[in-house]
């Protein structure tokens, strides 16, 4: 073969530089030619050229090698594969270059090396009998040391030959990985015992192998989880024995981690054991007992799935496994385990730097650990009684899951092969340098060195990318159906589907899931799959996304009864079902609302057509706009309840569209107060324009004898409104000239009482009730006033409370001159001239004292009542508002009606430091959002932190805090109340 023509194949077999490979070439004689096609099947075969070369440079005899790999095939792939995929072990080679001589053993292909043989080959290395029941290394600790891993490496060699050239599979080859671990730890434990001498004879040791070497599923590279249990031998103190124990482990640990010259092997973690690293290195089995049925928590169980004993003293280890068997399978019936487990793969994410999170192949969405979790957890919920899945390694598990019927054949099948691809892809990046990594390399060469080393000859950085992406969507996509899609098996044939669940299988799989009533939901979904209809086909394809997000809910049982409510109202609505299947965004959020929020669940029933707002983008709505409309609609209706029913029902539309983006995180606290207040106005507008118009009509009056309007009051006017407020207002009215006080006096009250009752009946949203009670003489005094009684009372009665009360007046519906000469009559009672005397000062503090012992209602927790609470609304709200009160004359930022706008005027005053105003700051807001929140989960008003664990954790939820961390939610609450009040001490009570 002449130089181009030799240039040119070499170009086609993968070689980066044809000209420097040429040269490679000449160096090695004749034998260089014979191994052009075999190196062009190598990952790399510009590194494994190169190898070759310094391995043949440090050999005894170079002619023997290069004819050996001339002359056989075999051994030449076997080699020159380890060379082009694993730098690590060329460096092996090159230092150790007899070890060659390994890979010339014909049977490698089709032999796996025995355990025992493994074990063996480990212990003679370090000087120990293998035979032995007490093997103790002979050799030198240093010497063992290094004696350990020079075998490790050649133990290694092979296995690496046997998965690159004859295409091991990959459980076979993560299973020889984890005997060759288990030999490598009873070596190690050999050394130990040589390292302590006599008194290491005074104990009995086993080490329980977890993770994936207890799996029997290693990588080439990865920690080696372990927890240690011993036992004293006859006469030994039991301190004495847990002392010698934790020698023995910590030395063990050290043998294999310790840097010396010829490496390192792996680490050895014990982190799995009792306590974690704060807990005693070594337990006995009864002190591993009492941690376990006390203390443990559930994902430690999941954990000892795959405890199994590997090394030390394998009887005492099979004891430690029988004992923690029962607890492992029946963890499953725990209150939130899914939820914990799920918590836990949570944190796991998040805790990913951003710049690695797409290349993560182990942790990232769609990786390893996905897979790994899902098939645990089908394990642990179904293998309480059926010990047909309880295999250990991941995939001998999926078969087992797939051949019992807990998952589809299809779906099994496309699991195992995304799974396995994944090992695999993980094998090889952890081959290259024998470092521990899960990181897909970004690099062109590297991405081309691992596509070799999977098959991809051509194209092989693209071909890859494409391969691992399409089986990380597979992973993700499947997750979802191993858990949810099986469910609907037990209620209603699916084409195409081989997975039956019984119904025990059901109820298991939906109480573990976080369903309170299983058989309820089961129930629900033979309701919602039944018939072959083209409505119950939609249904089957949309349950299982559906499903799953009910049970990412504080409430799936909630959302799954809701969802069916709202299917049977809208099942048969052309849009509603293909809304949710092609708009997965929209059906996501409405299975968020109906799992968290009863007070959306409420009023999407009453208001399903609401579900096309969930698709749209978030706008507040405006007063004009919405009193434009509600003006319009009541207009139309021939009768008054029709009109108010119409009204109503855009109150009812613009209410969920503010709760679903309050609870879906799109709007803040003041943008729920100001959507609220805005809804609420143009409600009363809409109401009192609509009554007026019937009263007038009915007293066959040709106008109105009086204009009217309505006084906002407390957090209504205050632009603070809450879900569970009531409407506080004053009613007004200004008769026309010439008219009758008595007939205008006497049609404002029957206007004023028809707004009321109207908007308080019960109906299709949550009733308005319109709160009179602020207004003077309280419930004594007449229901509406003139201005001129308004003036007259505030002059010769009015007492310092009604002036507070006043600071949140805003006139904002109704006639606008009526509204601006009251404004004008109060400001000079709210905003004193002269502020407040120094006896006013102390009435407001006795009243705010009296309200703190007697309004607080019986049994609420003093530091949990949002309202009444410390450091909660009421305490705000009086400080800012007696801050007013003195100062509102002179400070003109002050004359407002909103409390952290006040606060942000006293602030520019000086009569707060910036400091404590964003304390009491931070801490409204927090108490707005809490009370807000426990409104939504629970459907009805409420003024205290929930104390029911679903309802509590709804809120969390609502809050932006993981559903399990409703404790640190409480803590924060309690943490900015109690600053707050510190505030308040100061400031208002000095």
């Amino acid at each position: 073969m002449n130089r181009a023509t030799l240039r040119s194949e070499l170009l086609r077999s993968g070689f980066a530089d044809a000209d420097r490979a040429l040269e490679d070439l000449a160096s090695l004689g004749d034998a260089g030619l014979e191994l052009v096609a075999i190196l062009g099947r190598s990952a790399e075969p510009s590194a494994a050229l190169a190898a070759l070369i310094r391995v043949a440079d440090a050999v005894d005899d170079r002619d023997a090698l290069l004819s050996a790999l001339a002359a056989d095939e075999g051994t030449a792939m076997r080699l020159l594969c380890v060379l082009g995929a694993s730098a690590a072990l060329a460096d092996h080679l090159v230092a150790h270059p007899d070890h060659w001589q390994v890979l010339r053993d014909p049977t490698l292909g089709t032999t796996r090396p025995a355990a025992w043989a493994v074990r063996a080959a480990l212990m003679e290395a370090v000087g120990a009998d293998p035979s032995a029941s007490f093997p103790v290394a002979t050799l030198p600790d240093a010497e063992a040391t290094d004696a350990l891993r020079v075998t490790y490496r050649r133990l290694l060699l092979p296995l690496a030959a046997r998965d690159l050239a004859h295409g091991l599979s990959v459980d076979d080859t993560a299973a020889e990985l984890a005997d060759l671990a288990a030999g490598t730890l009873d070596a190690a434990l050999a050394v130990a015992r040589a390292h302590l001498g006599d008194e290491a004879a005074t104990v009995r040791l086993s080490v329980i192998a977890m993770g994936k070497c207890g799996g029997h599923e290693l990588n080439y590279v990865s920690d080696v989880d372990v927890i240690f249990v011993h036992d004293a031998v006859d006469g030994t103190d039991d301190v004495a024995a847990a002392r010698t124990a934790a020698k023995l482990a910590s030395h063990l640990m050290h043998v294999c981690s310790v840097q010396t010259a010829e490496g390192t092997i792996w680490p050895v973690d014990a982190a799995l054991r009792p306590e974690g690293k704060a807990g005693a290195l070594s337990r006995t089995l009864s002190g591993h007992r009492g941690y376990y049925e006390r203390w443990a928590a559930a994902w430690e169980f999941q954990a000892l799935l795959k405890a199994r004993p590997a090394a030390g003293d394998l009887a005492l280890g099979r004891e430690f496994v029988a004992m923690v068997q029962p607890m492992v399978w029946s963890v499953a019936d725990r209150d939130g385990f899914v939820d914990a487990a799920r918590a836990m793969r949570r944190r796991v994410v998040e805790h990913i730097p951003a710049k690695e999170a797409d290349r993560q192949l182990k942790l990232g969405v769609g990786g390893l650990r996905d897979v790994e979790f899902a098939v645990q957890l089908l394990q642990l919920v179904h293998g309480r009684t059926d010990e047909r899945i309880r295999p250990q390694a991941t995939l001998s598990a999926l078969t087992a899951l797939t051949e019992a019927g807990y998952v589809g054949r299809e779906d099994g099948e496309a699991l195992h092969n995304a799974y396995a691809f994944l090992r695999q892809m993980e094998h090889r990046i952890q081959l290259h340098r024998l470092r521990r990594t899960h990181l897909v390399p970004d690099d062109e060469l590297a991405l081309r060195r691992l596509g070799r080393s999977l098959g991809f000859m051509k194209e092989p950085d693209k071909r890859l990318v494409r391969t691992w992406q399409h089986h990380r969507r597979e992973v993700s996509r499947l997750h979802q159906k191993l858990f949810y899609r099986p469910l609907l098996s037990a209620v209603a044939r699916i084409p195409g589907d081989d997975v039956r669940l019984s119904s025990e299988a059901a109820h298991a799989r939906l109480a573990a899931l976080g369903y309170d009533d299983p058989a309820a939901a089961l129930r629900s979904l033979e309701a919602l799959t039944a018939g072959v209809t083209r409505t119950a086909n939609i249904q089957r394809a949309l349950l299982p996304a559906m499903l799953q997000w009910f049970a990412e809910g504080a409430d799936p049982d909630a959302g799954l009864f809701g969802f069916r409510r709202i299917s049977e109202a809208l099942g048969r609505t052309p849009w509603f079902l293909t809304t949710l299947r092609d708009e997965g965004e929209i059906a996501e959020r409405l299975a968020h609302l109906l799992a968290t929020s009863r007070y959306c669940s409420d009023l999407l029933e009453r208001e399903p057509n609401g579900i096309k707002l969930l698709g749209e983008e978030f706008e507040l709505p405006t007063a004009e706009a919405m009193t434009e409309e509600m003006l319009a609609t009541g207009a139309r209706q021939g009768e008054l309840d029709s009109a108010i029913r119409a009204i109503r029902a855009v109150r009812r539309r613009e209410l969920l569209q503010t709760a679903a983006g309050d609870v879906l995180g799109r709007i803040d606290v003041d943008q729920v107060g100001s959507a609220l207040s805005r809804i609420t106005d143009a409600t009363l507008e809409a109401t009192l324009a609509a009554v007026g118009e019937s009263v007038r009509e009915q007293r066959g009056l040709d106008a109105a004898p009086t204009r009217m309007a309505i006084v906002a009051m407390g957090r209504y006017g205050g632009f603070e409104l809450s879900y569970g407020s009531d409407a506080d207002v004053l009613f007004v009215h200004d008769p026309d000239e010439g008219v009758d006080a008595h007939q205008a006096g006497s049609y404002a009250k029957a206007v004023a009482e028809e707004v009321r009752r109207t908007l308080a009946l019960p109906g299709g949203d949550p009733p308005l009730v319109v709160d009179a009670d602020l207004r003077p003489e309280g419930k004594q005094g007449p229901l509406v006033r003139t201005l001129d009684a308004y003036a007259a009372y505030y002059a010769k009665w009015s007492k310092v409370w009604e002036a507070q009360a006043l600071l949140r007046a805003d006139a904002v519906v109704g006639d606008l001159g009526v509204r601006e000469r009251f404004t004008a009559l109060i400001d000079p009672l709210r905003y004193p001239a002269a502020g407040l005397s120094q006896d006013d000062v102390i009435e407001v503090r006795r009243i705010k004292a009296r309200i703190d012992t007697e309004r607080l209602p019986r049994g609420a927790d003093p530091a949990l009542h949002l309202k009444l609470g410390r450091g909660g609304l009421a305490d705000i709200e009086w400080t800012v508002q007696l801050l007013q009160l003195r100062h509102g004359a002179e400070v003109a930022g002050l004359r407002t009606a909103q409390t952290l706008a006040a606060l942000d005027a006293a602030v520019a005053a000086d009569l707060i430091s910036r400091d404590d105003a964003d304390v009491l700051t931070e801490a409204w807001r927090t108490a707005s959002r809490v009370r807000n929140a426990a409104t939504l989960a629970r459907g009805k008003p409420v003024d205290q932190m929930p104390r029911p664990s679903r309802e509590r954790r709804a809120v969390a939820g609502i809050l932006g805090y993981p559903l399990d961390q409703s404790d640190a939610m409480v803590n924060d609450y309690l943490r900015v109340t109690r600053r707050a009040r510190a505030v308040v001490d100061r400031v208002f009570w000095e």
